[in-house]
C-alpha cells in the first residue's frame, strides 16, 4: 500500500471529482493521504474532508506565498491544532521565488510555525523555494529538530537534503522526480537513506509522467514510488513499505 504524504484535495478541481477521487485511490492501492493546510480561511474545508474520511489526515498552517488573510501566532496555531485529525503544522517555510525581496514577515511566520510545532509536539511540513540556506538556518535557530518534520516536494541539492536530515527531517518526493530533466532530484532520491523517504503528489499540481500537465490526484502517487524504485534498483514494494512506515513514524497522531 502507498500513502500520499502531501496533497490538497480540498482544492476545487479535486473536490469536484467527488467520490471518484477516493475510489481511484483505493484502486491504486493508496491507503491514506494527508491534506495539507495552506491558510486559516481554507481550514474548515480541509477539516471537513478529514472528518468525512477515516484515511485522510490534515495539517494546520499558512503557506509562505500567502500575503492576505489571517496570520496566526503560536497561540492561534495551537488552538487550531487541537482538532483530532490535525497531525502536523504547516505547510510553512520560505518562498523567495515569489517574494524576491526576502521579506522579514515571511521569516517571522516560519518561526511562529516552528515554535507552535515544538509546543504541540507535532511535526512540521516545510516548503522551501529559492530559500534553502535561510530555511535550514531558521530551523536550526528555532530548534526544529525537537519536533522534526518533512521537506515536502523536495527540489534541492543533496547538501540541502543532508542538512535537513541532520535535523531529523524526512525528505518527500513528488511527481517532479519522474520528469526527464529532474537530474538533481533523481540523484537525491537515489542516494538518501530509505528510512527518511516519503512520497507525495502535491496534487492537484505536478502530476507525474505519464500524466504530466494534467490534473494530479492521490491515486497517482504510485508513479512516484515506481520511479524511485527504478533509480535505486529495488522493488516498488520496498519503496511502498518504507515510505508508508516512515509516514506513520513521523506523523505519529495518524492512525493506520
Amino acid at each position: 500500500m502507498f500513502v500520499d504524504s502531501h496533497c490538497h484535495i480540498d482544492f476545487t478541481d479535486l473536490v469536484d471529482l467527488g467520490a471518484s477521487l477516493f475510489t481511484s485511490m483505493r484502486e491504486a492501492g493508496v491507503s491514506h493521504a494527508l491534506c495539507a493546510g495552506v491558510s486559516v480561511e481554507r481550514l474548515p474545508g480541509v477539516l471537513a474532508i478529514a472528518e468525512a474520511h477515516a484515511n485522510v489526515f490534515c495539517s494546520v498552517g499558512v503557506h509562505p506565498e500567502h500575503t492576505e488573510g489571517e496570520d496566526p501566532d503560536v497561540a492561534r496555531l495551537l488552538e487550531l491544532a487541537q482538532h483530532p485529525k490535525v497531525v502536523a503544522i504547516g505547510e510553512t517555510g520560505l518562498d523567495y521565488y515569489w517574494h524576491k525581496d526576502q521579506p522579514e514577515w515571511q521569516r517571522e511566520r516560519f518561526r511562529q510555525h516552528i515554535r507552535a510545532a515544538r509546543a504541540c509536539d507535532k511535526p512540521l511540513i516545510v516548503h522551501t523555494r529559492d530559500a534553502a540556506a535561510d530555511t535550514l538556518r531558521l530551523m536550526r535557530e528555532e530548534g526544529a529538530e525537537a519536533c522534526g518534520g518533512v521537506m515536502h516536494c523536495f527540489t534541492e541539492t543533496w547538501e540541502v537534503a543532508s542538512g535537513a536530515m541532520d535535523q531529523g527531517f524526512y525528505i518527500s518526493f513528488s511527481g517532479i522526480v519522474t520528469f526527464k530533466n529532474a537530474t538533481q532530484i533523481k540523484d537525491v532520491a537515489a542516494r538518501m537513506p530509505l528510512d527518511r523517504l516519503l512520497i507525495e503528489t502535491d496534487s492537484p499540481y505536478l502530476a507525474p509522467v505519464p500524466y504530466r500537465g494534467k490534473l494530479n490526484q492521490p491515486a497517482y502517487v504510485p508513479y512516484v514510488a515506481h520511479e524511485i524504485a527504478k533509480l535505486r534498483g529495488i522493488s516498488v514494494d520496498e519503496v511502498a513499505e518504507a515510505s508508508t512506515n516512515n509516514f506513520f513514524r513521523l506523523f505519529k497522531d495518524a492512525a493506520r
